[in-house]
């Protein structure tokens, strides 16, 4: 006779592991050979500790000697969850950068290491809006996904707050402001700004220069924070806009240097890509890093530190915020509130420049 589910005498009857194979297609054809109930085999499958450790062992194990799979379609309908969770880059402002960008990669491996330990998989969306508003309710609303990982707030901040007042599992990489709706894990980019520019004044530059476009709310961001150092010492920061799209980054900085009476010894970079296309483009116009200008990038991706010489980079916490994003939209998957993150960066001195 079966016993309850909880009792810790429950015995698996009729039945082991070396019976010979049997039609087991479904969780009642199991729950007959081990004489217990259906309920039982899927609290046993599912690791529940309703269901005491010697009893779960051998349901387990019958389940493998029969090449019993749960039904796990079947279980995401009666939990009303699909298992997926939609990961999108937004490029409103930036429509020729590609998702194959180092960064976006970068981040995009660790949340999906942490998705897949977590037991999700991932739907991954390039969006250029385009003049639309509706990009992001078209993936929310799908019903195809469980929550949405946005990767960059691009120019779409007003876009992202109106989908997050009524869709809660919506998580951003990206900087936070004062009254922003949307939960934020991200990295403090006006400190980071600032940090780069007081390392090159520290390091004796005196013409300097940012290089980014800043009608993404990020590189906005670093650039008032260099902005407020170079202030603070008396010194003027030009500022050049450089595109995302890595075909484009080299030509507008070459021109750039190019024009008549500008000699800029210091470069704040907006993005370790970009601090990559300065450094080839002074060395084919035969200046030397760091002695007749210094370089400092933005993000510490792994390839920043091989390059010739090796860059001086402000640091992104990358993988600890991509572990932040995945627990966060767990718990508001689950309906609990979450709080934004603004992580310090930090500088990391490398060759190309001085100090």
């Amino acid at each position: 006779m079966e016993t309850g589910a909880g009792d810790s005498n429950e015995v698996i009857g009729g039945t082991d592991a070396s019976t010979p194979a049997v039609e087991v297609r479904t969780l009642a054809d199991l729950a007959r050979v081990a004489g217990v109930s259906a309920g039982t085999v899927s609290r046993a499958l599912a690791g529940k500790a309703l269901v005491n450790a010697e009893t779960r062992e051998r349901i387990q194990t019958l389940a493998r000697h029969y090449g019993f799979r749960p039904n796990q379609m079947a279980s995401k309908l009666r939990s009303r969850r699909t298992g997926v969770i939609g990961v999108v880059i937004p490029l409103g402002h930036e429509k020729r950068q590609s998702i194959s960008d180092p960064f976006f990669l970068t981040l995009l491996g660790h949340l999906a290491d942490q998705l897949t330990e977590s037991g999700y998989d991932l739907m991954l969306s390039r969006a250029i809006p385009d003049g639309t508003s509706d990009w992001l309710e078209r993936i929310t609303g799908s019903g195809m996904v469980d929550g949405v990982l946005v990767i960059g707030q691009s120019d779409q901040s007003g876009i992202i707050d109106q989908v997050a007042a009524n869709y809660r599992p919506l998580v951003v990489w990206g900087n936070y402001r004062e009254g922003q709706v949307h939960c934020v894990v991200g990295t403090d980019n006006e400190m980071g700004g600032r940090l780069a520019a007081e390392h090159l004044i520290a390091s004796g530059a005196k013409r300097l220069a940012f290089l980014g476009d800043t009608t993404g709310i990020e590189i906005d961001m670093r650039h008032r924070g260099a902005a407020s150092a170079a202030k603070a010492a008396g010194l003027p920061l030009a500022h050049i806009p450089i595109n995302l799209a890595t075909t484009e980054m080299g030509p507008q900085i070459k021109a750039a240097l190019a024009m008549p009476d500008i000699d800029y010894d210091g470069f704040v970079c907006a993005s370790d890509l970009i601090a990559m296309s300065a450094l080839r483009v002074l060395y084919e116009t035969g200046r030397a890093v760091p002695d007749d200008a210094q370089v400092v990038g933005f993000d510490d991706l792994p390839m920043a530190a091989q390059t010739m010489p090796p860059l001086t980079t402000i640091r992104q916490e990358i993988a600890g915020g991509a572990r932040v994003m995945v627990e966060n939209l767990k718990a508001r998957i689950e309906g609990e509130s979450t709080d934004s993150l603004a992580m310090p960066p930090s500088l990391i001195v490398r060759r190309t420049t001085r100090a």
